[in-house]
């Protein structure tokens, strides 16, 4: 386990500014020929406006990142993106509108009946989109998980439109993590009022572009609805599985108590985190729904430990089971309460105590039996050879899972997971890519093999890297045949950014194109080729 005594990775949690044009990068190495395109990722950028501070990791303003890789030259760019949160809080300088983990609160200069009916017009929304960014049909947006998403220029990095997908769906927010059909159709998941005012799930399904040219959003429709297992409070979703035939669900023990977050609206102070909590007796509970038809199959009542969950690795269909590949986080308390900025920044081994506190993660494999009936109870249905994972009947009908542990080490997770998603997503794979927290600090790139658990590992002395995207070498015919795209952060070194180009199969460093530039955290983002 690497140290961090010089605390470097606070500088990864500081504000920058946008560039006024891209800058060019200093390139060590060989640039693979065929690699042109743009890498794309969305993080924080603000994490203050005037003297206010804002305080979770996923509450600074959004800031998007290029590196544009053409004719093995490289450049830098990088802009704000004009939200409204972001426009507001420029404008009047201080926070306007509550994010995730930082309320906002009224305007100090107004009087005070006015205040007093802007606390009772209650909360604002955010369209912060700091989170990721994907194509819907031939546009791009940048998300964050409520309904607002933004239409932005991939190319000169502009702010164009702002899209509310509650217009056309019935969901309160969906997820920065949806999945991709070949032929570009996009599903995605929320929370929803379901029937007798109780919440449930919708998978919702935007078509690819149009050949009439027209909005794919607007022909946007929910494809099927999942209940929730406590009616006023739905679990949190960060992400979802779907095969070529299911959609997988999973129904987590951290809530969103519905009530406190309505009546936050009403009280000062409250912000998103302050309407969580866990719920320490249900578990976690696996829905399973067929894709085409869209049917929720409720005979099939899947349920194991608690734990959190933000990212689905891959799931896929084999010889009558789902076999599901999670990042998760041990018990119920949530992950996120130990994501303020004020842990992220202290010293190391207060980041170490921290940590310590908190969930253990552990890359897990579950496999659920589709065929269920005619089975007899305490017999584990599993029969695949590959793996140690069990599924056995209980008296109540419900089957209780047991996994396979892929990963695990003290305090050392493998999270911000990629595979090869245009070839392999949803079908049987062997590796994954992932980002190495150690005790929630990111210090290294890891391959891992699902099917020997071998791993392989990039790591540099005081280098914070970010999640690897893996991008397909033209024509391969091997799985990890191609290279992995790190924005890495180097505090201290006279071009303290630098894009990484590892190759997948060895991760031995091929490239990289450094910038003089520090550039902050970045969450998730997506490789565009050049057309």
């Amino acid at each position: 386990i690497v140290e961090h005594p010089a605390a470097g990775y606070k500088k990864i949690f500081e504000t920058v500014e946008e560039l006024n044009e891209p800058i060019s990068a200093k390139i060590t190495g060989i640039i693979p020929s065929w690699l042109s395109g743009s890498l794309l990722r969305m993080g924080p950028g603000l994490f203050e406006v005037g003297d206010e501070p804002f305080y979770h990791m996923f509450d600074g303003q959004a800031l998007m990142h290029k590196f544009d890789l053409k004719n093995s030259q490289v450049t830098y760019y990088r802009k704000f993106i004009r939200t409204d949160a972001y426009v507001r809080a420029m404008t009047e300088n201080r926070v306007v509108i509550t994010e995730f983990g930082t309320a906002a609160y009224p305007d100090p200069c107004k009087n005070i009946f006015s205040r007093f009916f802007t606390y009772f017009r209650g909360i604002e929304v955010t369209d912060n989109c700091l989170v990721n960014i994907y194509p819907i049909g031939e546009d791009f947006y940048a998300v964050t998980e409520t309904t607002y998403i933004t239409k932005i220029d991939p190319d000169s990095l502009e702010t164009l439109k702002k899209v509310d997908l509650s217009k056309y769906l019935s969901v309160n927010g969906v997820t920065a993590h949806p999945h991709a059909d070949a032929d570009g159709t996009i599903y995605n998941i929320g929370n929803c009022f379901g029937k007798n005012m109780s919440l449930a799930y919708n998978i919702i399904k935007i078509p690819p572009a149009q050949t009439d040219k027209s909005d794919p959003i607007e022909k946007s429709q929910v494809v099927v609805q999942l209940p929730s297992s406590e009616r006023l409070k739905p679990s949190y979703v960060h992400s979802f599985g779907m095969t070529d035939k299911y959609f997988v669900f999973v129904e987590q023990p951290v809530k969103i108590n519905l009530l406190k977050f309505l009546s936050a609206w009403r009280i000062r102070g409250t912000t998103y985190m302050d309407c969580f909590e866990s719920n320490d007796t249900m578990g976690t509970l696996f829905h399973l729904a067929t894709k085409d038809p869209a049917v929720y199959l409720s005979t099939h009542k899947f349920r194991t430990s608690a734990f959190n969950l933000f990212h689905h690795i891959n799931t896929y269909e084999e010889e009558g089971f789902i076999i599901v590949d999670l990042c998760t986080w041990k018990g119920h308390d949530f992950v996120y309460n130990y994501l303020y900025l004020a842990n992220l920044r202290g010293e190391w081994e207060e980041v170490k105590k921290a940590a310590m506190r908190a969930p253990q993660p552990e890359v897990r494999r579950y496999v659920l039996p589709l065929d269920i009936h005619r089975e007899e109870q305490g017999k584990n249905l599993v029969a695949l050879s590959y793996t140690t994972a069990t599924a056995v009947l209980e008296s109540d009908g419900t089957i209780w899972l047991e996994p396979e542990v892929l990963f695990s080490g003290p305090r050392q997770a493998f999270e911000f997971p990629q595979i090869n998603y245009s070839q392999y997503g949803g079908k049987k794979y062997s590796y994954a890519y992932g980002l190495g927290l150690n005790h929630f600090i990111p210090d290294r790139i890891v391959k891992l093999s699902v099917q020997t658990k071998e791993t392989w590992v990039w790591q540099e002395e005081d280098c914070y890297p970010s999640e690897p995207l893996f991008v397909p070498t033209p024509g391969a015919t091997e799985e990890d045949g191609g290279v992995l795209l790190s924005i890495v952060v180097k505090p201290g070194a006279e071009r303290p950014g630098f894009l990484l180009v590892l190759d997948a199969t060895n991760l031995m460093e091929l490239a990289r194109a450094e910038v003089n530039t520090i550039i902050p955290v970045t969450l998730h983002g997506m490789y565009k080729r050049r057309a």
